[in-house]
């Protein structure tokens, strides 16, 4: 019987090669000390306030661009990614809106620092490593998507998500009126109901990176 080749046999002979997916290296959860500073408000004081901004501002400037940034640490060996908590049932990743002309990289700078930047003057520096995600939202309401609808000519909202890298020792201030949480993948895996679409979806995006713990 002849005997069938490998995969790897074949990718070898063909005189092609599979790589891997980037490297990222991840710190334990212990390297980092958590301070707290002044409340970070939201800019609208209730979901239809939000909307309604984004309808008047539609019509100003065109669609919204949100940024905002995945953080990974470990514990246990496991990856779990930083989140602000509000309340006992709303999560989120830090970033949000940029300005008009905006870059994506420098606003999710600009906005890890107001979010989560120290108070006491030192700089802290953010690596922005790789873009995870884009989501977009069609219309002036909550759900948005991994894709535009092909109905879709002007969608109201694009919102990209982006790796950051975080130095192996760093000390972050947290809103008064948030909790910083860190949450295992396997926890958000297939979990919408817990977190939403779009976090739920960060142990598939995350998937084609490799990871070493420190």
């Amino acid at each position: 019987m002849r005997e069938r080749a490998s995969p790897q046999d074949m990718a070898s002979s063909s005189g092609s090669t599979v790589t891997g997916g980037k490297t990222i290296t991840i710190y334990p959860l212990t390297n980092y000390k958590f301070g707290t500073k002044e409340p970070l408000f939201e800019k609208d004081p209730s979901v239809p306030a939000r909307f309604q901004r984004m309808r008047d501002e539609f019509d100003k400037i065109g669609m919204r661009r949100s940024v905002e940034g995945v953080l990974l640490v470990h514990e246990h060996g496991l990856p779990h990614v930083l989140m602000l908590q509000l309340g006992t049932t709303f999560f989120k990743l830090p970033g949000g809106e940029l300005n008009a002309g905006e870059d994506e990289v420098e606003g999710l700078k600009r906005l890890l620092t107001e979010i989560l930047g120290r108070q006491d003057g030192v700089k802290q520096e953010w690596l922005i490593e790789d873009t995870i995600g884009n989501w977009w939202r069609p219309n002036f309401e909550p759900p948005q998507y991994p894709y535009i609808p092909p109905h879709i000519t002007k969608p109201k909202e694009h919102k990209r998500l982006f790796l950051v890298q975080l130095q192996e020792k760093a000390v972050v201030a947290v809103p008064k009126n948030y909790k910083l949480v860190a949450a295992p993948l396997f926890e958000l895996y297939d979990n919408s109901q817990g977190y939403g679409p779009i976090i739920s979806s960060l142990p598939q995006a995350l998937c084609r990176f490799n990871f070493i713990y420190m």
